[in-house]
């Protein structure tokens, strides 16, 4: 079976070996996603086939954080890289094996539905974000809402509040729609910055296949008062970074980020909101944003 989707612009391919073990229906927030098969380039192609086993085994230079799972990075010595998928509850249940580039890769699952669904949609947010990094395209951790047809985006760690400030938002601002929960794709392109919906949005379902463009970012805080700020370059930068699926060891993925991160600081503000979960902090950020945009 094979399969093809587009995520921020950007096509990519998935094929089942025909086992009967894999299907589509372990991916259904991709659905949204699905095009026919074209004559678009691809992104990369991932084939799924759970008898896969990597000819050699490399050498661990790292662990990568996913939403709370950490997942070993190994790299064999032509740069091909193997990276062991955990669920929350630390169970293997996949190995994705990657060309340097990420532009193809192949994973074998593990464990019951849960874990093979779990493992396979990281290695697509891990494939995408990877092969992506050097086409001015970001996978950030950040809960987006859109208002006036302009996406808003609210950073910061698991804990802060993202979900709370923009469920609030929906609340209290008429006309807001939530574009994605936890992890939106980001783009610099002509010179403008764009959010696009993604197959993955964390514990929140909302898969949806729509784009607006960025009117601005803000790093949340949790604080007993509600204050916002402009931040400067630099802390910008800090917010931006940390918030992007990336591979410090990897240069062309760092590099290729860095310049997507710069790019979008020097074009479309950012901000700093401490803040409580109440209405007052929303007509903060609100009016802040909006006033912003409207001025430019």
């Amino acid at each position: 079976m094979k399969k093809q989707y587009r995520v921020g612009r950007l096509t990519y391919r998935v094929e089942f070996a025909e086992d009967g073990k894999n299907d589509d229906r372990l991916i259904p927030s991709s659905s949204p996603f699905e095009v026919e098969a074209d004559d678009a380039p691809v992104l990369f192609t991932l084939h799924v086939d759970d008898t896969f086993r990597p000819a050699q085994r490399g050498e661990e230079i790292g662990q990568f954080d996913c939403g709370g799972s950490n997942h070993g990075v190994y790299r064999r010595s032509d740069g091909t890289y193997q990276i062991q998928i955990s669920d929350v509850e630390e169970r293997q249940c996949c190995l994705l094996e990657a060309r340097p580039d990420f532009s193809e890769g192949w994973v074998a699952l593990n464990g019951n539905y849960s874990m093979r669904s779990f493992g396979l949609n990281n290695a697509l947010m891990m494939m995408y974000a990877f092969s992506a990094a050097d086409q001015s395209t970001l996978l950030m951790h950040a809960s987006v809402i859109r208002e006036k047809g302009i996406g808003y985006l609210f950073l910061g760690i698991s804990g802060t509040g993202k979900s709370t400030h923009t469920g609030n938002w929906l609340r209290f601002i008429p006309g807001t729609d939530l574009m994605n929960d936890d992890n939106p794709v980001v783009r610099f392109l002509d010179g403008k910055t764009i959010v696009f919906g993604s197959p993955w949005s964390g514990k929140t379902p909302c898969y949806r296949n729509i784009e607006a463009p960025v009117g601005g970012f803000v790093q949340l805080e949790q604080a007993p008062f509600n204050r916002i700020r402009r931040q400067t370059v630099v802390e910008a930068f800090a917010s931006l970074l940390p918030s992007c699926s990336v591979m410090k060891w990897d240069a062309r993925v760092y590099r290729g980020i860095c310049d997507t991160v710069t790019h979008v600081m020097e074009t479309t503000p950012t901000y700093f909101l401490e803040n409580l979960p109440d209405e007052a902090a929303v007509r903060l950020s609100y009016e802040t944003l909006t006033n912003q945009h409207n001025a430019f």
